[in-house]
């Protein structure tokens, strides 16, 4: 059976230790993220994993993110990028981006799937800001539905076959834009491979324009 919390009526404390617990007991929970709700469980956790991938109706094979709550969760990955990779971390998160990095230690290879080397990364704030857990991370959606914004509209499948769900109200809706970073430090450049709730032209502020 589902258990189910709302930060609301909760308290973000207890969601937060409801999260951890769940993620790291091998389970699978929905939650809000930063722009949409989504389905999060152990990235080391391949069981935990294909969960998702029924729970979603199909696994089209295509890599996940790996979402952080904290940054100090992500000390040991940052110390093994380049400079320039974490100056843009720096500037960009937490915020509603997905940022592919490069992965030379080949960390987390179950959401990387057949790209060990690439790596994306999201860390977000809010209520669930602090969480201690990494998580693979999707969206909360049958496979061709629209990802869900607010809880009422999340798939009743998804709700009912997953160990915890976590109510916060409505989100934004856009979702993350995903920005590669993998060129970064070899030659300055960087592109979107997904427009979402950033736009170019933000990361360009943020970023630097990329060379021609």
């Amino acid at each position: 059976m589902t258990a189910t919390i709302s930060i609301a009526n909760d308290g973000a404390d207890r969601a937060r230790e409801a999260l951890e617990r769940c993620v790291t007991d091998g389970g699978v929970a929905v939650f809000p993220a930063d722009t949409l709700y989504g389905l999060g469980c152990d990235p080391s956790s391949a069981a935990a994993i294909e969960r998702i991938h029924s729970l979603k109706g199909r696994d089209d094979g295509k890599s996940s993110a790996v979402m952080f709550f904290a940054p100090l969760a992500m000390r040991e990955l940052r110390a093994t990028l380049g400079t320039r990779t974490r100056d843009a971390l720096a500037a960009l998160l937490p915020g509603p981006v997905t940022l592919v990095v490069d992965n030379p230690h080949r960390r987390y290879p179950l959401a990387c799937r057949d790209h060990p080397e690439r790596l994306g990364i999201r860390l977000i704030d809010g209520p669930l800001g602090g969480a201690s857990c990494a998580i693979f991370q999707t969206s909360a959606n049958r496979s061709g539905e629209p990802a869900p914004s607010r809880f009422r509209d999340i798939n009743a499948e998804i709700l009912a076959g997953a160990d915890l769900a976590i109510a916060g109200g409505e989100l934004i809706g856009a979702p993350s834009t995903v920005v590669d970073l993998t060129a970064l430090d070899s030659d300055d450049s960087w592109r979107v491979l997904r427009e979402g709730a950033v736009d170019a032209a933000q990361l360009g502020v943020r970023l630097g324009e990329p060379p021609d």
